[in-house]
């Protein structure tokens, strides 16, 4: 007779009733028996009710029906037996990272002598790999050191259960990678029962003994299960030539992708788009155009021996060095590399709002100094003038680019990209009203509505869920299959750099960043996720880009002397 499971959910339902008296159904009955030893990722959409889950799970919730079941009791409130680590590090500010575990060792060991505390307390520190940063406080931590003492200070409970609510959805990519190493070790040593909640397929695939996926909000519950049987140790480079990692991969996405398909985003427009010329973007004289006339295609934008330098009390800091690029007009390029390889500076240089220190960047066949609306920028984080509508924060600019237009055709130019961005329904919804998700959807109608000769895009996805990231990866690919812009991405997600680029273009580690390698994406336009997952080129491409990212995983190499 097999084992009862270690944690039962039968029927879970929870309802919150808003000011206004309506209520929101976010469990519709949650259904999940979970192994002793097993590690479980819950996998969902934004706003599915990962959190409420899991927070129920904690004890610090209370379901509206339902058991919840530990050992078979049902569990009354937070206790020892289950460790909670959030997305956020909570930890106290004025207490040292030994401190901020022994506050909870303290609390749940009594009674254990304080010499048997104290060592368990470094136990499970060094266990993170912290035991140097014993005395140091939370301001003197990188945000991956911060998300440790989390996960120690929740071990150092011993727990039976150790649940984690997206623990490194916060962190960039080469330190969340560290991280889900250490959960991977902290899994084979410590032998704990382990909840996942997460939004990252790869993530789940890499760490878990089953993926429970979630069906999107409202009343969400577990659509389907899949069962990771996936050798360990499981080793990122190698996964991504595994037969079976891929096809499971592929059904796991696919999966969401046919769930998110029924909330499809990506909007028609009733609009027609008016065929009128921005103001920057009326031709120049007809000398300069004869004069620049057969090299416009072939080196529409050019970075020529670009370098940065940045002053610093020990003395000059190069952060680029010798980047040399050429595009052809309407090419995409993603830029990746590890955080602080100078992404960010090359796009911010291109966009006319960082100095050149040495070298240049030439836009058709005009040399950039100063930035402008044929320069559009969409940020990681949207800036938009909270007090105004999506319709008002879009019109600031087509009313700078194209003054000329009649009121009306201007109009029309921002409601046919709100429409496409699938903000049809929300063009008078204030800025301060919408979720990260939709702030970003007007940041991407906004840079296309200024039909710019260049589109520069900084991590536009970087704070939202992957989920959502691929819902406006979709949008992003619909509205610039219409307009061929010339854009340049910077990104960290490999998948992403694919998808969207002709070619991907590969940072070394700063400082004193360049071009490491370049690679170009023979792939058939227009892309869908879909197909492409199901491209053997795709899976190449892919380990090609991560084999550089894992080169320079542990700083810049070593500059020829």
């Amino acid at each position: 007779m097999a084992n009862a499971p270690i944690l039962s959910l039968k029927g879970v339902t929870k309802s919150y009733t808003g000011k206004t008296g309506d209520t929101t159904d976010v469990l519709g009955g949650i259904d999940l028996d979970v192994e002793e030893g097993e590690f479980i990722a819950i996998l969902g959409f934004s706003g599915a009710g990962k959190t409420t889950l899991i927070s129920t799970i904690a004890g610090l919730v209370k379901q509206d029906a339902g058991e919840v079941l530990l050992r078979g009791k049902p569990i009354d409130g937070p206790d020892r037996d289950r460790g909670l680590v959030f997305q956020s590090y909570s930890l106290f500010p004025w207490l040292s990272v030994q401190q901020n575990v022994a506050l909870a060792v303290d609390a749940v060991h009594k009674d254990r002598s304080k010499t048997e505390r104290a060592a368990l307390v470094r136990q499970k520190v060094e266990l993170v790999g912290l035991g140097h940063a014993m005395d140091r406080k939370p301001a003197q931590l990188s945000g991956g050191m911060r998300q440790r003492v989390s996960v120690a200070r929740a071990l150092a409970m011993e727990p039976e259960i150790l649940l984690l609510d997206e623990p490194l959805s916060a962190l960039d990519a080469l330190t969340r990678a560290k991280l889900q190493d250490e959960i991977e070790r902290i899994r084979e040593e410590e032998k704990r029962t382990i909840i996942l909640v997460t939004n990252d397929v790869d993530e789940a695939l890499l760490l878990a003994d089953r993926v429970a996926v979630l069906t999107p909000a409202p009343a969400a519950h577990i659509g389907q299960i899949f069962d990771v049987t996936i050798n360990r140790p499981r080793d990122r480079e190698a996964m991504n030539d595994d037969d079976h990692y891929k096809s499971l991969r592929a059904k796991i996405v696919n999966y969401l992708s046919t769930l998110n398909a029924e909330s499809s985003s990506v909007g028609e427009s009733a609009t027609a788009l008016p065929g009128v010329t921005p103001l920057d973007l009326a031709p120049p004289p007809k000398a300069y155009r004869e004069a620049g006339q057969s090299a416009v295609k072939n080196r529409y934008l050019e970075f020529f021996k670009l370098d940065k330098v940045y002053p610093t009390p020990k003395g000059p800091l190069t952060v680029v060095e010798d980047f040399n690029l050429i595009m052809e007009r309407g090419e995409f390029v993603s830029l990746i590399g590890h955080s602080g390889c100078g992404k960010s500076t090359v796009l911010t240089m291109a966009a006319g709002l960082n100095e050149i220190s040495k070298g240049g960047i030439v836009l058709d066949n005009r040399e950039i100094s100063a930035a402008g609306p044929d320069k559009a920028v969409v940020f990681q984080a949207p800036s938009l003038m909270p007090w105004l509508t999506a319709r008002q924060n879009v019109a600031l600019g087509v009313e700078r680019v194209y003054p000329h237009a009649p009121r009306s055709e201007r109009r029309d130019i921002v409601d046919y990209y709100l429409d496409r961005v699938g903000l049809a329904d929300s063009k008078d919804k204030m800025a301060a009203e919408m979720s990260n998700g939709m702030r970003q959807r007007v940041g991407i109608a906004r840079a296309f509505a200024l039909s710019p000769r260049l589109l520069l895009l900084d991590e536009p996805f970087g704070m939202l869920d992957s989920l959502t990231r691929w819902d406006l990866q979709d949008v992003l690919v619909e509205v610039w299959n219409r307009t061929k812009v010339t854009a340049i991405m910077v990104t960290h997600d490999v998948d992403e750099a694919i998808l969207l680029a002709d070619r991907v273009v590969m940072m070394t580690n700063g400082p004193q960043a360049t071009i490491g390698k370049i690679l170009k994406v023979d792939l058939p336009r227009p892309r869908d996720r879909k197909s492409l997952l199901e491209d053997p080129k795709f899976y190449e491409y892919r380990q090609e880009v991560l084999h550089f990212l894992a080169e320079y995983d542990h700083g810049p190499a070593a500059k020829a002397a």
